[in-house]
């Protein structure tokens, strides 16, 4: 699975636009279908608060944040299934992504074209949802067609293996021809293993992303509430911005002119920030620094990784020579102002090969060259 989100949605629902304004990388937006044929591929820092804060502790000659990979991915339609639209390369694009930013259109705009004519989030999300859960369909029947060959011969292992796989097959398949994702299933982690090489679209965690005006961006809409209840019913996050008002912002580079800009408009934070860090966290992807007179870094990695591994992100030769961690938390050091008072006050710690990384980890690592 990609480390990566891919923007997904009908066409002109505004995700070019969005995508633009999360990577300041200019998109090729127009005011009909199909704009976007190619997938654009974006890298975005991840907002993270507390490497600002550390580096006022510790001063670095460089600030390096964590970064994520954005791609926004042509508009699908009614069909795309059946290559409608161009709709098996733009599947097949959705295939290489790691979670999905479901751009739904929540504002009225008559001189912005909809593809079927109307403003309808719930019709809107069905039509993305079917199409995924028909490809995937197609993906399961295909494989079963081989695998009952198999499950006829096999023995041993393979044979106890088939007896709970092609089992599952059957359930999954009947989900699919639902038209329902294989994510709302209550699946146990073996049989997500049994199915991970199938790579389904509709495994793939999604955040409903409402894209709505100006006007409704904080108090919302009857658009925005149809997705919100949408979203609730599938445990699914939701992201409520504006693409117009975060591309007015993404244009600003004072960091307080930005902050004027969005307490103007009753906003902490903008729409694209919660976007970055919602895909980045549902993921499973965590953060850990280190900091020094060099650079203060944000690394990337999996949550459940242990300290070796995550050595390993930095450069292999850490992993491979791995003797022990320094690690205290970034709260910490927030708390007692320096890594000195950090030792003395006993909250820095030697860890070993088995220590289960924490988010917001401040590591040290010793190794053998």
């Amino acid at each position: 699975m990609g480390l990566n989100c891919g923007i997904v949605g009908l066409p002109n629902v505004g995700k070019s636009t969005i995508f633009s304004a999360i990577t300041a990388a200019p998109a090729e937006i127009a005011n009909y279908p199909f704009c976007t044929i190619n997938p654009n591929v974006g890298i975005v820092n991840v907002p993270d608060a507390r490497l600002e804060r550390i580096k006022e502790i510790i001063p670095p000659q460089r600030l390096i944040p964590a970064t994520f990979e954005f791609v926004d991915i042509a508009g699908l339609v009614k069909g795309a299934s059946k290559g409608e639209g161009l709709g098996n390369q733009f599947l097949a694009n959705i295939r290489e992504v790691g979670v999905i930013a479901h751009v739904v259109r929540c504002f009225e705009d008559p001189d912005v074209i909809h593809v079927n004519n109307r403003i309808d989030p719930a019709s809107d999300i069905d039509t993305i949802n079917t199409e995924l859960a028909l490809a995937d369909l197609e993906t399961v029947t295909n494989r079963m067609a081989k695998d009952v060959k198999l499950a006829r011969t096999a023995t041993g292992e393979l044979k106890k293996k088939m007896g709970v796989y092609m089992p599952l097959m059957e359930q999954v398949k009947k989900q699919l021809e639902d038209g329902k994702a294989v994510r709302l299933m209550d699946l146990t982690d073996e049989q997500k293993d049994l199915l991970y090489d199938l790579h389904l679209i509709t495994m793939k965690p999604v955040i409903y992303v409402c894209n709505t005006d100006d006007d409704h961006v904080v108090s919302g809409n009857e658009y925005t509430k149809a997705v919100q209840k949408i979203a609730a019913a599938e445990h699914a996050e939701v992201v409520v911005l504006s693409g117009k008002t975060e591309s007015e912002i993404s244009q600003l580079d004072n960091p307080s002119d930005r902050k004027d800009f969005l307490e103007s408009i009753g906003l902490e934070e903008s729409g694209l920030n919660r976007l970055i860090r919602s895909a980045y966290h549902i993921m499973g992807l965590r953060t850990f620094f280190t900091a020094g007179p060099d650079e203060d870094r944000a690394w990337t990695f999996r949550s459940g990784m242990k300290a070796p591994e995550t050595a390993g992100i930095i450069h292999t030769d850490f992993q491979k020579g791995f003797i022990r961690a320094e690690v205290y938390s970034c709260e910490d050091l927030f708390a007692y102002g320096s890594e000195e008072k950090i030792r003395e006050a006993g909250k820095l710690r030697a860890e070993g090969k088995e220590y289960v990384v924490q988010d917001g980890d401040v590591m040290h690592f010793l190794f053998n060259k």
